[in-house]
């Protein structure tokens, strides 16, 4: 273990030559330099905001939404069946003409009720209106309370003003509490999001989403082991200023506020392009590429900084031609024809009122067997509403392009 940690803290890859990490072990009285074992505070926080998120999603979230008339729906749940359970968990919730038709025989049903079973149990999957503005409200308040406090301690640091201060005297820089509050808390929000992943409304991007957290904490993490805090947190607070517009389109969607929804996605759109594609790549990447080089010099973990911040950038460029490409076809089209996220993302409520209130659809060739959202006049008018459906399909782009 020894070996192992010495070969981790390996000081010629985490420090600028000729310096040591019995440099920046005893620093001067009032003097505190980051340490990995601050990190660790982070995760007893983390459990703090889970429950503080718990508390506020039951006594503040969910009145707000009944006080909008967004309440619980009540799920029209599948008969039990071993068979079609076994194939909806081992094989396919979303049973093509082919299945239909066999499982049709085996049960001695109609093929339209066989479609009904599965329709019925996907819906039991998923998620209510109510529960996805619950957890949009609470995104929303964290996103916005973070993003002011952050933007008001950058305000008063020099570094937001001249870059070149974020390598000044590097890595000799004082950790002051603002800069350690405000990352230990971003770090803290990210160990949450990987402890609610397993309460939360389940995607089909679990995993990814999983990996990406993870990869987050990482990040956060690295850049405060090696001091890299300062730039570290201009980094923070680029990508904090579009969260909350979003989740703020997302509740106005949810309380089904069409104009102000399509006006929040406006705003979201703009702030997310110019962050990502100008002030990220001319504010931030310029100083950890070049303002860097010529202060500090590089070495092997400047090196691996500066190339995970390039892979972040790649991200914001394919991020943003996805959600151009959304916007352009919903404006030229007048409609969404689906919603990339999973069917669980999907709206719950819609499907069971289609369910109660239309007559079953027949079977389908294979080819047309899809339950996408499919634009159409008579697709429930569900596609009349273009704009606010583009919020649900930015989710997916928005959660891959934090940090």
């Amino acid at each position: 273990m020894a070996a192992l940690s010495a070969w981790f803290w390996n000081e010629r890859f985490w420090l600028p030559h000729n310096v040591t990490w019995a440099d920046l072990a005893d620093p001067a009285p009032g003097v505190e330099y980051p340490k990995a074992g601050h990190l660790f505070t982070a995760l007893p926080l983390a459990l703090v905001i889970f429950t503080v998120r718990m508390l506020f999603e039951r006594f503040i979230a969910a009145p707000c939404a009944r006080s909008l008339l967004i309440h619980p729906g009540v799920r029209r749940r599948a008969q039990p069946n071993v068979v079609l359970e076994k194939v909806f968990t081992s094989i396919t919730k979303n049973p093509d003409f082919r299945h239909l038709g066999g499982l049709s025989k085996q049960l001695d049903w109609e093929v339209r009720q066989v479609q009904r079973w599965f329709r019925h149990r996907r819906n039991q999957d998923k998620p209510s209106t109510h529960t996805k503005f619950c957890e949009s409200m609470w995104r929303f308040t964290f996103y916005l309370c973070i993003f002011t406090y952050g933007f008001q301690f950058l305000w008063q640091s020099p570094w937001m003003w001249d870059t070149k201060h974020c390598w000044y005297g590097y890595p000799y820089q004082v950790m002051t509490p603002g800069l350690y509050h405000y990352y230990v808390m971003e770090l803290a929000f990210y160990w949450s999001l990987m402890f609610s992943q397993f309460t939360d409304i389940q995607r089909k991007d679990f995993l990814i989403m999983f990996i990406h957290h993870l990869a987050t904490v990482g990040l956060i993490s690295f850049s405060y082991v090696n001091n890299m805090a300062r730039v570290g947190s201009l980094v923070l607070c680029v990508h904090d200023s579009s969260d909350f517009l979003l989740e703020a389109a997302k509740l106005a969607n949810y309380a089904k506020y069409q104009h102000l929804c399509d006006s929040l996605f406006i705003v979201f759109g703009v702030a997310f392009f110019i962050t990502r594609l100008v002030i990220f790549p001319i504010w931030v990447l310029n100083s950890t590429m070049f303002e860097s080089w010529a202060i500090v010099g590089p070495f092997p973990s400047w090196w691996l900084f500066n190339l995970l911040l390039l892979v972040l950038q790649v991200l914001h460029i394919y991020w943003s031609y996805l959600i151009a490409r959304i916007a352009m076809k919903a404006m030229s089209r007048g409609k969404v024809c689906n919603d990339v996220r999973s069917d669980i993302e999907s709206s719950s409520e819609d499907e069971s009122e289609t369910a109660a209130d239309d007559p079953e659809p027949e079977a389908s060739p294979p080819q047309g067997f899809n339950e996408s959202l499919v634009c159409s006049n008579n697709s429930r008018g569900s596609c009349s509403r273009s704009h606010t459906q583009i919020t649900l399909t930015v989710e997916s782009v928005h959660r891959f392009t934090r940090q």
